[in-house]
């Protein structure tokens, strides 16, 4: 059966293999590319911080009694990358590569740091806090973002 964390830590290095074509795009200096490959990624990353933010967390939380402080975390950090992608999404527009690529690194340092966390700490607390209704929560995830 598969698992919210396996599925999960998937589409994780879906996002990075997105987020590493723009970022090849970029300093090989293919702006066409670079945006195409930009917009891949934005929509992965925008599905995966819904299926995160729109079911998994309220699911742990509701299991859990109240707000936690992972999902929490979670949440702050994915407004962070939020900020990162507006700052990107501009440089791409702008076509100043080292704008881009300074963001990138940042963004590079932050989603590393949140994914070890997620899943070190979050799904595996998923399977334990949601060991009963995981299936049914990772179901939920799936359709969700795709309504």
């Amino acid at each position: 059966m598969e698992t919210i964390s396996s599925y999960m830590e998937r589409d994780h290095k879906r996002c990075d293999e997105f987020f590493a074509d723009a970022e090849h795009a970029v300093a090989e200096g293919d702006w066409e590319q670079a945006r195409a490959a930009f917009e891949r990624f934005h929509e992965a990353i925008v599905r995966h911080f819904a299926m995160e933010e729109g079911e998994l967390f309220p699911a742990l939380e509701e299991a859990a009694g109240g707000p936690m402080g992972p999902t929490q975390v979670m949440r702050m950090e994915h407004d962070q990358m939020r900020g990162l992608f507006e700052e990107m999404e501009h440089a791409l527009l702008a076509k100043e590569a080292n704008v881009f690529l300074g963001v990138a690194e940042t963004l590079l340092i932050l989603m590393q740091q949140h994914n070890a966390k997620e899943e070190q700490i979050v799904y595996p607390m998923s399977a334990q806090l949601l060991a009963s209704r995981e299936g049914e929560v990772l179901e939920q995830m799936k359709t969700t973002v795709q309504a």
